[in-house]
């Protein structure tokens, strides 16, 4: 339960087992509770939960009438109110939990290390011979095979296939990063203290709207620059490419909680509110910022002349192929935060509370970092394959973290956790795979971005002819 805003934990009954056997069990409903509170003046500073042993028995499947009871006892304390979250703040802060927590971070700072070391040596060993290899006069030129990244040149910048859903998820992957970027400052400035229901949930509506106009901007800016003419529909797909599976999710789940007759159903007074909110704030914003996007952006200045013909691409290996590159791209950013996902989750689905939300921070930027380096070299070893549909593929091999973490959510849901039943599995799995899909899209988002960099610093360091 809570009670102005501080949470207070207790068990709704016992189980009698005598003889250890399922069928002899006997389950008992606590009817009376007892709540002491503390208070300095006029704030509630402390509260607690217990039981006097008043019982019920309710192992017959039969409808019982229950009469529940509560006694409150008020005691005054010397504890000041902007004290009273420090009863919660020291759970997150014991020592073996604050050890684990940089047990993480010095794991994801070692992945992260090999990781650029990794790429620095194609930078500048690999890179380097390349380099020399292509900058050859012809004669010597004709020593060495035409294979490699620099045959390819009049492919690589050609732009990929349906155009404007590629633009549509950098606008939507560029939003969602944003909106991660204000929350966790948000986080550290200490707005959102230890169960302020209600708050995070807030902000992130209201930051979501308000960065609708980067989603607009971002999109209209690679789709001008791609050729594209259809640009309302390349807004309207943009707008909708991750609201509208978010708004169907949350209606069937709130349904399933109407069913339930579970207070975890909105009423339709505030669905209606957050339709008018994206009607009339969040659609303005997306088209005003796609305006701006489409009028304040240049032609795509590619280093290399794109050929009127696609070159034909060679047969790959089956390592080479799209499955087994998203595996490895994903395994590496994921194996950096599967320590740190275990806490997120015991406090979104739990009764853990978290607060260390500069750790957190400090995890989520060593993910972008390594989601870049790990999609900047699958980048360039497919180019060194001369595969030069790299668009893509970087795309996928960005996001495929978020189908790492979806996968996390069965682990969490079957080994960790104690819920069951359709509506707790429901809305468990139903709001994770929003929340897996928007790192999908936010990562490859950052996953093209960082190859797009990569591909052009390397094409023009050398002579296109």
């Amino acid at each position: 339960m809570y009670y102005d805003d501080l949470p207070v934990w207790g068990s709704v009954g016992e189980v009698v087992d005598s003889s250890g056997r399922v069928h002899d069990r006997r389950y008992f409903l606590y009817t009376c509770v007892h709540f002491e509170i503390l208070y300095n003046e006029d704030r509630v500073i402390e509260i607690g939960v217990a039981t006097n042993g008043e019982t019920i028995d309710i192992t017959e499947d039969k409808d019982v009438v229950v009469e529940f009871k509560y006694s409150v006892k008020w005691k005054e304390t010397n504890k000041t109110f902007e004290r009273r979250m420090d009863k919660y703040l020291q759970q997150s802060f014991l020592p073996q939990h604050v050890e684990i927590h940089w047990f993480s971070i010095m794991n994801s700072c070692v992945t992260v290390l090999l990781l650029t070391g990794f790429l620095t040596t194609i930078l500048i060993r690999v890179l380097k011979n390349d380099f020399i290899k292509y900058s050859c006069d012809e004669e010597i030129a004709d020593d060495f095979d035409e294979s490699g990244w620099k045959y390819i040149h009049g492919d690589v910048f050609r732009f990929p296939p349906f155009k404007s859903l590629f633009c549509a998820v950098l606008g939507s992957g560029t939003q969602l990063f944003m909106l991660s970027i204000f929350i966790f400052m948000l986080a550290i400035i200490g707005v959102f203290y230890p169960y302020n229901r209600g708050a995070l949930y807030s902000a992130l509506v209201i930051i979501y709207v308000l960065t609708s106009g980067i989603a607009g901007y971002s999109a209209a800016s690679f789709y001008k620059q791609m050729d594209g003419v259809y640009w309302v529909g390349n807004l309207i797909l943009t707008g909708g490419l991750f609201c509208v599976p978010l708004f169907l999710t949350f209606c069937f789940l709130n349904t399933v909680a109407i069913g339930y007759k579970s207070t975890a159903a909105l009423p339709f007074g505030t669905i209606l509110m957050i339709l008018l909110i994206w009607m009339l704030v969040t659609s303005p914003l997306l088209f005003l910022g796609g305006i701006a996007g489409r009028n304040s952006t240049a032609d795509f200045q590619a280093p290399c002349r794109t050929n009127k013909f696609p070159r034909e691409i060679p047969q790959l290996a089956w390592y080479r192929q799209t499955a087994p590159q998203m595996i490895l791209a994903g395994f590496l950013p994921f194996s950096a935060i599967y320590i740190e996902l275990y806490y997120i989750f015991a406090s979104i689905w739990g009764h853990k509370v978290y607060t260390i939300y500069s750790i957190l921070f400090i995890v989520f930027m060593i993910l972008v970092i390594s989601t870049a380096f790990v999609t900047i070299a699958f980048t360039y070893f497919q180019l060194s394959a001369e595969d030069h549909e790299w668009w893509w593929r970087s795309v996928l091999c960005g996001g495929s973290t978020g189908v790492f973490i979806f996968g996390y959510c069965f682990h969490y849901f079957f080994a960790r956790s104690d819920m069951s039943g359709f509506m707790q599995t429901s809305f468990f799995f139903g709001y994770m795979t929003c929340v897996c899909y928007g790192f999908f899209l936010m990562l490859g988002t950052i996953g093209f971005k960082a190859s797009l960099l990569f591909v052009r610093h390397m094409y023009q360091s050398i002579k296109c002819e």
